[in-house]
């Protein structure tokens, strides 16, 4: 039997492994993605799935950290080019880490391959964006050296609840 942390978690000791996802990690993934959010989205990832993980690893890449076989993180981007009239660069849109892990590397590690990714077709910038209000993953992104770039987010309420007050 595997050691583990009293948690459940993998053992702070057990290797890690980052690689491209496989079709047998999807529920690990949907299970942990729920964990941090709140929200079972089992379609989501299914799509998800179908586009950087099966069509993906050329300029879109779906990566899993996996400690003792269990996912303990994964990391999502692509290489984008010429939106907003900037060159490719490599966005990452999704990145989380099991919260029984944390502070062990997992993050570092998954960024760290995403980042070698886009780095090995030419890349030389990396974007993500955030909710203003997420301190624990604006913390990491600064304690990786990402900083505020030059682009702003705007955005526009729309439908038919667009300007209704709660």
């Amino acid at each position: 039997m595997p050691k583990r942390a009293a948690t459940g978690a993998p053992a702070p000791e057990a290797p890690l492994q980052v690689r491209a996802v496989k079709a047998g990690d999807l529920p690990q993934v949907i299970a942990l993605d729920a964990t941090v959010t709140g929200l079972h989205k089992a379609d989501y990832w299914q799509r998800v799935y179908r586009r950087y993980g099966v069509a993906g690893q050329g300029l879109r890449h779906f990566l899993v950290a996996v400690s003792r076989q269990q996912v303990c993180g994964f990391v999502i981007g692509e290489v984008r080019d010429w939106e907003f009239g900037s060159p490719p660069c490599g966005w990452v849109f999704a990145i989380d880490v099991d919260p029984r892990v944390r502070q062990r590397g997992v993050g570092t590690a998954l960024l760290a391959a995403v980042r070698e990714r886009f780095e090995r077709v030419g890349v030389d910038k990396l974007r993500t964006m955030l909710a203003r209000d997420n301190t624990l993953i604006l913390s990491f992104f600064r304690s990786q050296g990402l900083t505020a770039g030059r682009l702003i987010p705007l955005e526009l309420d729309i439908g038919p609840t667009a300007g209704a007050r709660p």
